[in-house]
Order: C-alpha cells, then structure tokens, then sequence
C-alpha cells in the first residue's frame, strides 16, 4: 500500500459524520479524495466500481436556510450506473420513505430516450445512505440491502434499484473486532463513528494500514482539519447551525407559554399545541427569508 497515514492522539480532527465535512472529504478533485469515493461505494455494495463523474451537488448558500439543507453526493461509475452517497448525523423519523423517493428518482433520472433505446439500457442505481444516529431497522445487523421484493412469495422483482444503509449506532460488538477479522464496510462503518474517539484511535490506525481507500480518506480529512481556514469555516457552519437550533428550541418554549395561556380559554392541550406550531412556522419562515439570527432574536424581543 503507498498511502501510509497515522493519527497521534493529539490529532484533533474534524467529525466526518458532519454532513459538510464528509462532502469535503469525497468531492475534492484529487485522486486520494476520488479513489476513497469509489472504495467506500465498492465496500457497500459488495463489488469494485470506480467513480468517473461527480456532482458535488451543493450550490452556494444564500440564507440561513440554505445551510440547513442536506445535499448529498452524487456520481457515476465507470459502467455507467448513478450512485447517491449520504451521510445523516441526525436523520428524521421518515428516513426510511425519504430514501425509497430520492433513489426512484435516482433511477429514473436516466436517460433512454432515442432510437435503439429501452429499458433494458437502465444501469443499476445506488442510493447509499450512512446514518449516524437512531435506528430504522429491527435485529442487530448495521448494514441492509433493500430492493424490490415480493416477501409472501419471497421472490424479488430483479430490478435494479438498490437501497443500502449503514446504522452507525450498531457497532458496539464489531468495533470490539480485530481489524483483520472486520469486512470492509466494517471497517468503513468503525471509522466514521470512532474517528475522533481518542480510546479507538489505535485501532482506527490499524484500520488505515489494513484498507488504503479509508487511508486515502484519513489524509484528506487530516489536511481538512489542519487548514485553519477550512476548519473555520466548518465551525462556522456549525455555530449556525447550532444558534437556529437554539432560536427555533426558545421559540418552541415561548409557543408552548402563549398555549398555555389560551389553553385557559380553549383547553391547555390544544392551545399549547397550536402555540407551539405557530411559534416553529414563524421562526422557519423567517429563515426561508434570509433573516439573520439577530433579525430574528429582534423579532422575538418585540413580541
């Protein structure tokens, strides 16, 4: 292996289940950063592929809101096949659905159109998603394969459309693993959630020896997190992210004390309801403006 990377425990490095930062590490146009995207697809989704195009898919950030968004990478493979790659930190209750639409659309998006064409042209189509928090799927397996299939018959369709899933908050008993006995994304999986864990990071090393694409990954975060202008600006990000979070938690607070107060009139519990739906569409709708967090903190001292 050429790439020979290791992390000291002094090493403070940037949390790469950070959506922003897990992006930099992938979508940057150098070919460690290039052959770590298409090692960690290939571990997913059990065969080797190499990754031609990409689309970092992030336009810049006009608002507040914008930078809440999550935008995820999306590339191709060398044969052709459209792979969606994401990271959640915090995914939603309705992660599940949301992966089943964006990989249909994902798998549509090609285009067959023209003559000598049919469906039988359309690529696999991965949508691969990595999830750092909570729990969507019963037993204790971190990784799952999803496709179109009949369960009472058990016979699936044979498409080729393909949902892949990493629960991060599986790995008590594999990160326990020696590295040699870990499958690849075993490996992958152990190092998102335990790079910036101090205890592990012998073991992280071990992983870097042993798997070259995580190797590839490691230096490009390190160079990330040691570039003082980069690193400000991803603790920016975060410092906003976490002051909305703040704002819309207070504005919840102050909706749930205005319920209250009507719920005298109306019911406590429908008022304190409504009130606090009322304050969270205000609040998100000032962000959908562009409002600043000081425009907003004015707006809520006014009332």
């Amino acid at each position: 292996m050429d790439t020979q990377i290791f992390f000291d425990d002094a090493e403070d490095l940037l949390d790469i289940r950070r959506d922003e930062v897990f992006k930099a590490v992938f979508t940057r146009e150098t070919a460690a950063s290039r052959t770590a995207l298409s090692r960690l697809i290939s571990a997913v989704i059990g065969r080797d592929v190499e990754v031609v195009t990409l689309n970092a898919n992030e336009p810049a950030a006009q608002s507040a809101l914008d930078r809440q968004l999550r935008f995820d990478i999306r590339c191709k493979t060398r044969g052709g096949e459209p792979v969606n790659v994401e990271m959640s930190l915090h995914p939603k209750p309705f992660e599940p659905v949301r992966l089943e639409f964006h990989a249909a659309r994902l798998f549509a998006g090609q285009d067959i159109k023209g003559a000598g064409r049919n469906y039988g042209h359309l690529k696999p189509a991965y949508q691969i998603a990595i999830l750092a928090k909570e729990r969507f799927f019963g037993g204790g397996s971190f990784l799952h394969s999803f496709e179109y299939y009949d369960p009472i018959r058990a016979a699936p369709l044979g498409g080729r459309s393909r949902i892949f899933t990493l629960e991060l908050s599986k790995l008590k008993d594999i990160a326990k693993k020696n590295p040699d006995e870990m499958t690849r994304p075993e490996m992958w999986s152990v190092f998102f959630e335990h790079l910036t864990n101090p205890p592990m990071r012998s073991k992280i090393n071990a992983i870097l020896k042993r798997e070259e694409g995580i190797a590839m990954a490691g230096e490009v975060l390190m160079s990330i997190s040691r570039d003082e202008v980069e690193r400000a600006i991803f603790e920016s990000r975060e410092k906003n992210e976490l002051d909305i979070q703040s704002e819309i938690s207070y504005a919840a607070e102050q909706g749930e004390k205005r319920g209250e107060e009507r719920g005298l009139k109306k019911g406590r519990r429908e008022g304190k309801q409504e009130g606090i739906q009322q304050e969270r569409e205000k609040m998100l709708n000032l962000i959908a403006k562009g409002f600043t967090l000081e425009d907003i903190r004015r707006e809520l001292a006014s009332r």
